[in-house]
């Protein structure tokens, strides 16, 4: 899981309380649309931070569509930016279709680089 500069995600525990998620549902609507990457045609997958490794193992395990799509978003956002204008309306990302992608994989990701650090660490104790 992704978790944020203080090593703890508050997502579960808002998703679970249906006031703090009424409460915060717009603020994280308003947010996403006022951060303009989807007026650049991008995913929010697409902004991760590629230098990560745990990103990188991800990126290698896409699929060569979902890799060529992003490769794509990203190289059109750019000659968007080149040009100082976003692109046509018609071509932003609408929010239903911002969809994580990449976030399983890191997770899985993740998730095996622990349990290879937690084999790697084992003690074998003779009895």
């Amino acid at each position: 899981m992704l978790y944020g500069p203080l090593g703890v995600s508050l997502a579960p525990y808002i998703r679970s309380s249906p006031t703090l998620s009424k409460l915060f549902t717009p603020v994280a609507k308003w947010y996403a649309g006022g951060s303009l990457y989807r007026q650049y045609g991008l995913l929010y997958d697409d902004l991760l931070i590629e230098e990560r490794p745990e990103v990188q193992k991800a990126l290698s395990r896409l699929t060569p569509r979902e890799a060529y799509d992003r490769a794509f978003r990203i190289k059109r956002a750019s000659q968007a930016d080149v040009l100082h204008a976003p692109l046509p309306r018609d071509q932003w990302t609408k929010p239903e279709e911002d969809i994580r992608y990449l976030l399983p994989h890191v997770e899985a990701v993740e998730k095996e680089t622990l349990e290879r650090a937690k084999w790697d660490t084992l003690e074998v104790k003779r009895k």
